[in-house]
């Protein structure tokens, strides 16, 4: 058993090694001061012993448990932000049709009649007032297409190449343009709704000289009036 005084001894001991471990956690990076001298009155039995090495263990393991601090770790790094694709112009896109629908021309308009008959005009040859069968099967889809409209009336128009003088040119377009007229009133149409005009080689279709040019301007035009474009 151990006396009182030795007891007392211990725990100041005790105390001086708790102090010691708590003054080197407090203190960072200075030098510890040297642990008491122990009386050898102290270590007379081996118990006494014993608890002493035990308690300065525990504190030395506390110093060194608090003379190494911890390094701050560095914040981690912020997320990579995704690149900004910027916005590309898309192509318009063409809606087609509705199924069924088509572009037309307008019933009674002035395209409608070219496309109906083929065309609004009929070739003549060299000095002739003559019509050939490709003039009467153009005249004749015209003569139709007016008898579905008949509140337009129409104008013929004569015209001649330029060789010729002015005068039997202009008299040669009128034989031309009449030609027409009689063809048109022979398939139905009424000839109060036919009048005729003749330009001779004033107002030729194509510019120039040659068979080619003149071959374009030797020729009678259907003119709608009334139409509705």
């Amino acid at each position: 058993m151990l006396n009182r005084s030795m007891t007392s001894k211990i725990v100041q001991v005790s105390l001086v090694a708790a102090l010691i471990g708590v003054g080197a956690c407090s203190t960072k990076k200075k030098d510890l001061p040297p642990p008491p001298m122990l009386n050898r009155s102290m270590l007379i039995r081996p118990k006494l012993k014993t608890t002493v090495q035990l308690t300065l263990v525990a504190a030395l393991i506390g110093v060194g448990a608090c003379s190494t601090k911890k390094k701050d770790l560095p914040p981690p790094p912020p997320p990579a932000s995704e690149p900004v694709v910027p916005p590309t112009a898309s192509t318009p896109t063409k809606v087609p049709p509705p199924a069924g629908v088509q572009s037309t021309n307008i019933p009674g308009s002035t395209a409608d009649f070219v496309a109906q008959a083929g065309s609004d005009t009929v070739y003549f040859g060299y000095d002739s007032y003559e019509l050939d069968d490709p003039s009467r099967t153009i005249l004749g889809k015209q003569a139709e297409w007016l008898a579905r409209y008949p509140n337009i009336t129409v104008t013929i128009e004569g015209h001649t190449d330029d060789r010729g003088t002015r005068e039997y040119n202009l008299a040669l377009g009128d034989r031309r343009a009449n030609a027409a007229k009689n063809f048109l009133a022979a398939q139905g149409v009424d000839a109060t709704r036919i009048t005729t005009i003749s330009y001779g080689k004033e107002r030729p279709a194509v510019d120039g000289s040659g068979e080619d040019v003149w071959a374009k301007n030797r020729r009678a035009v259907t003119i709608l009036v009334g139409a509705k474009g």
